[in-house]
């Protein structure tokens, strides 16, 4: 059984290292470690130093460990070394096919990646899928579900939820609606308008059942999803880069069975589609290599539709014979859609004007990025362009001699926000007011004190 809510004051006893000064105790501090050594053992000594260096001392309350498939069989090894030298109040892990850490992206690379929080005053609750039923969407289902997410009854909202999970056993298609459903419901929100973002993604490290690994406190699991939600103290900001761009019209779905759409319209949607492509210029349409994709709008409550108020997914296929379109995603009469394309370009412009955004506020203390195995080299010209643009976005205006030079380049004068995650095999984050699984998506979450 899983030892639910754990406030910062409330850790197991694992030494008696050193504590900040009393006058200090309510700043948030953040850690942060990235090794590429092969050795699970020097990894985790590795990382482990780094995110001392960040807590300046103080233990941490919360810790987010990210293992390539190198590093799979010594998870456990692993997840002592972080929970005994870190002082951990909670530990939550998961296995990828690449992490990153800082600026730095280990692609198909041995890598640990760790990001270490203080959180003063804040209740972190863990849970595994094993203690709800991950498909019951009954009321009695949700009720288990919330008072295991630790869903707060009169204590205040949850800031946020962290979610890993292992593909082949975690029906995400019902999960992610029934944790949205099970925030607003428990605290005393709209269904349509949970405020508590979900962040988190999918493990990427095996290829079949059995072949990740997922971490809470000192278990290893194979199967199933591991979280932690955060109430308390602290903001969490969120950004969600999907890096699409929209073309042709925006269209009604106007007859549709599960994930299968036949008219868009009222016109075939095959043809709907064949009509689209033309309308793309001859520099656009080598685009369509890269996949084509369809919209769902968010809300149908609009007139206008633009950046972030559509839901990528992925076109499956085409039946010429019944002129249907099958979509990843369950399609409804109502909704409305729009084609899009993706390529280097317009991720990278997306997610350097969702950064921008972020700057009107403060500089976050910490940042956990979970961003697609199909972005990084398969997408971009250059390595690091998802972590190194987080963590770019915070540091002072490079000269120009530094943005001319390839490669990564930090100021050393002011040290980075620390930042970790991995490659997913699927990401979860927020868009409009819940939380959806997303593909070939950035999705960070950024680390602030409360509002005063």
């Amino acid at each position: 059984m899983i030892d639910h809510t754990r406030s910062a004051h409330d850790h197991p006893d694992r030494g008696d290292g050193p504590r900040p000064a009393t006058s200090d105790r309510y700043r948030i501090r953040v850690g942060a470690g990235l090794s590429a050594e092969q050795s699970s053992a020097a990894a985790a000594r590795a990382v482990v130093a780094s995110c001392s260096e960040g807590l300046d001392g103080a233990h941490a309350d919360l810790v987010f460990v990210f293992l390539s498939p190198h590093h799979v069989e010594h998870a456990s090894l692993i997840a002592d070394a972080l929970r005994t030298e870190l002082q951990a109040g909670v530990l939550l892990g998961v296995s990828a096919t690449g992490v990153l850490g800082g600026a730095i992206e280990l692609e198909q690379a041995p890598g640990l990646s760790a990001l270490a929080l203080r959180l003063p005053g804040v209740h972190v609750t863990p849970f595994l899928s094993e203690q709800f039923m991950p498909v019951d969407d009954s009321d009695d289902g949700l009720d288990r579900l919330g008072a295991t997410m630790g869903v707060p009854d009169g204590a205040g909202p949850l800031r946020g939820v962290f979610l890993f999970a292992d593909p082949f056993t975690t029906p995400m298609i019902k999960l992610l609606p029934a944790m949205n459903r099970a925030l607003a419901r428990g605290q005393g929100f709209s269904t349509a308008f949970p405020r508590t973002p979900i962040l988190g993604g999918v493990a990427s490290a095996g290829r079949a059942a059995g072949g990740n690994v997922l971490i809470l406190d000192g278990r290893i699991v194979r199967s199933g999803a591991a979280g932690v939600s955060l109430r308390g103290p602290v903001r969490i900001d969120t950004v969600v880069s999907q890096g699409c761009r929209p073309f042709g019209p925006t269209m009604v779905v106007t007859k549709a069975r599960g994930n299968i759409i036949f008219q868009l319209g009222g016109k075939p949607a095959l043809q709907a589609v064949q009509e689209a492509v033309e309308m793309l210029d001859d520099d656009q349409k080598p685009l369509l290599e890269q996949g084509l994709y369809v919209g769902r709008a968010v809300s149908e409550y609009k007139e206008r539709f633009g950046r972030d108020d559509f839901l990528i997914r992925n076109f499956m296929g085409a039946d010429p014979n019944s002129n249907a379109i099958a979509v990843g995603d369950m399609i409804r009469v109502g909704q409305t859609v729009q084609f899009h394309v993706r390529d280097a370009t317009t991720a990278h412009e997306d997610l350097a004007l969702l950064l921008d955004a972020q700057k009107l506020h403060d500089r976050p203390h910490g940042a956990l990025l979970v961003t697609c195995n199909g972005r990084g080299t398969k997408l971009f010209a250059r390595p690091h362009h998802d972590a190194s643009a987080l963590v770019r976005a915070f540091q002072p205006p490079e000269a120009g001699e530094s943005l001319a030079k390839a490669g990564v380049q930090i100021d050393p004068r002011t040290p980075p926000v620390p930042t970790a995650g991995f490659f997913a095999a699927g990401e979860v984050g927020p868009l409009g007011m819940q939380s959806y699984l997303h593909g070939q998506t950035a999705c960070a979450a950024l680390f602030r004190s409360p509002a005063i």
